[in-house]
């Protein structure tokens, strides 16, 4: 089983060493940034390595490695420790909440604003292009705007003030800042969705809406049986993509409170902190949160496409 195994290897190189040569830069790159640290992040969850009884070097002196091996004791501290609720089902409940807030707003903002942009009207290109602006400036000095606008005397609070309703605390106060936070990655993501669903929407043709009105079918059974079957590609990407992306969403929260805010504090703001954010660091914890969200977006994902699959095939 073996050697045939071997030879079926040496066959494969023979006939595709050239291909193989030009992809072995992208798979060298790959294990140093991507596998290295994988491989390396799951050694630490297995100890319990701090800053304090790492590795480090000081001038002419090397001072080794003091950590222990502790097996699964810090994966089992995470989840049913004695404060795991404080520590981590607490931000996972917040982080599943707010992956689910964000996409839906991006999704259903990004379909509205995609609607309106795939009609004929005046201006089209110039509201296309003030509209992809929250994407294309960088997302520090997006957010660093928006934590300016939403101080005490802020822009926002000012509309507020003007128009006699409540100035929440957005900075300071829990509820606040988590709302706060929706608020700027609303801002951040739903012009990517947009784009995304507006090129969807150009591939559906223009004769299926033309034999649907022949046929009667008001405003919304077009927008029902035509527009979302159509997008139904590219939608099933877009979504799955934001939920990854806002899930892992470390620039708007980190750079809105920095560290503070621990209830707006999502797994990944978390876990940089237990690692980077306090002192002494926390290596060996910071490292299992980090193989924990990598596991749910895993089972995420594997649980998504399955779903996609089996509507796939029902719809066909």
């Amino acid at each position: 089983m073996a050697v045939a195994v071997v030879q079926r290897i040496r066959l494969s190189y023979s006939k595709y060493w050239y291909a193989y040569a030009m992809i072995a830069p992208v798979v060298i790159v790959l294990g140093v940034l991507v596998g290295y640290p994988l491989v390396r992040g799951i050694y630490l969850t297995l100890t319990n390595a701090t800053s304090l009884n790492v590795g480090r070097q000081i001038g002419v002196n090397h001072i080794p490695d003091s950590f222990d091996f502790v097996g699964l004791d810090n994966y089992a501290d995470v989840l049913w420790g004695p404060t795991a609720y404080d520590r981590f089902w607490s931000h996972f409940i917040w982080t599943v909440a707010w992956t689910a807030i964000c996409v839906v707003l991006h999704y259903s903002i990004g379909l509205g604003l995609a609607l309106l942009l795939n009609r004929k009207m005046r201006g089209r290109g110039l509201y296309r292009l003030v509209l992809i602006l929250p994407w294309a400036v960088p997302t520090f000095v997006t957010v660093f705007s928006w934590r300016l606008m939403l101080a005490d005397g802020g822009a926002v609070n000012g509309l507020l003030s003007f128009l006699h309703l409540p100035e929440p605390a957005w900075l300071s106060d829990p509820l606040a800042q988590k709302a706060a936070a929706i608020l700027v990655n609303t801002w951040v993501g739903v012009p990517f969705m947009m784009i995304s669903l507006l090129g969807g929407l150009q591939s559906i043709p223009q004769e299926l809406y033309e034999a649907a009105e022949m046929d009667g079918a008001t405003a919304w059974q077009r927008f029902r049986h035509v527009t979302l079957p159509g997008l139904r590609t590219v939608s099933s990407t877009v979504v799955l993509l934001g939920v990854i992306w806002t899930f892992n969403q470390f620039a708007v929260i980190f750079l809105l409170f920095g560290s503070g805010a621990p209830d707006a504090q999502i797994l990944v703001t978390w876990a940089y902190r237990l690692g980077f954010g306090q002192q002494p660091s926390d290596y060996a914890q910071s490292a299992t949160y980090g193989i924990l969200l990598l596991s749910i977006l895993i089972v995420f994902t594997t649980f998504y496409r399955r779903w996609l699959a089996r509507n796939e095939k029902a719809n066909g």
